[in-house]
């Protein structure tokens, strides 16, 4: 399949699939818009701009797009509403790949100077940050890496119980002091069980709450100097998880988050069952952080790696 590189069939199947909702919604908003229209005018430009945002692709970055796909018109004089999707997400893909910050793809993360590789996943509750961390497990063990989990967010009761739940379930170990624990002495122990078992990979999971900041930057702040003291440079990933589902919802708290700490990577998740997955194109555009994985699905391999070509691809084809 090489138009897909490393991306194979079968994930883009996935893909597909979990991007059906929101490609139904914006094809059959686009196909409204054209019918009877043989070539792209003003009024087919302005629907387009209501359909983008109402897509949740965001205002800003549906401005960009429409602008690119003016200045199409203007330089091919007369441009077909046949063409109109081809030449849609050939200007989005070019979009975002002008922010193309160095993402990776595939799970297959290398040591740096022999020290372990350090994510601290961060997000609000309900956003699917447990099992996006059971996920990314079972996609590092996949590919052959040694990987330790952290239950970190001792705030909440439920929190720790279902990442042993998931840790069993991938088949990787845990390092918990249960409900109330200090969430930094907590990583502590993780990364030095990590390091003393040559671990290749150790994910934390922190607790997920934005109504106080101050606090939330303390606590974010102290786990980071405890595992830099046991991993100099550690985290080297701070992941946010973010809830794709709720649209222009998960911009503002990516907006929000990254005021309280250094985020490097995101996650989008639950894309599957919302007809909102243009959020991932705004966010993708408008955070200068980028987007590293993307939910699609249930299973355990339906997190992947946001490859931008396939999944506008996908949601526009």
């Amino acid at each position: 399949m090489a138009l897909f590189g490393l991306f194979g069939k079968k994930e883009k199947e996935t893909l597909d699939k979990g991007l059906e909702k929101s490609k139904q919604s914006f094809l059959t908003k686009l196909t409204r818009t054209i019918v009877g229209k043989s070539k792209v005018d003003d009024e087919v430009l302005d629907n387009l701009e209501e359909i983008l945002i109402s897509s949740d692709v965001g205002v800003e970055t549906t401005l960009k797009i429409i602008d690119r796909i003016e200045a199409r018109v203007s330089r091919d004089k007369v441009l077909g509403t046949n063409e109109l999707n081809n030449v849609l997400k050939e200007e989005i893909e070019a979009l975002l790949e002008e922010n193309n910050i160095g993402i990776t793809n595939d799970f297959n993360i290398e040591k740096k100077n022999g020290e372990t590789h350090v994510i601290m996943v961060v997000g609000v509750n309900g956003v699917g940050k447990t099992t996006t961390i059971g996920k990314l497990a079972h996609q590092f063990k996949s590919a052959g890496k040694s990987v330790v989990l952290g239950a970190a967010d001792t705030f909440r009761a439920a929190a720790v119980d279902q990442l042993i739940i998931w840790a069993e379930r991938v088949g990787v170990p845990i390092v918990e002091q249960g409900m109330n624990a200090d969430p930094a002495s907590v990583a502590f122990d993780t990364l030095q069980s990590a390091k003393a078992n040559n671990a290749d990979v150790v994910i934390i999971d922190t607790a997920g709450r934005l109504h106080n900041k101050v606090n939330l930057m303390n606590e974010l702040s102290k786990i980071k100097r405890v595992m830099d003291k046991v991993v100099p440079g550690a985290p080297h990933e701070i992941l946010l998880v973010l809830d794709g589902s709720t649209g222009q919802n998960a911009f503002e708290q990516a907006k929000q988050f990254s005021l309280s700490t250094e985020i490097n990577a995101l996650a989008i998740t639950k894309l599957d069952g919302t007809a909102k997955g243009g959020v991932v194109i705004g966010i993708s555009d408008q955070m200068k952080i980028p987007v590293k994985y993307i939910g699609v699905g249930e299973g355990m391999k339906d997190l992947q790696i946001f490859h931008k070509k396939e999944f506008v691809d996908s949601l526009f084809s």
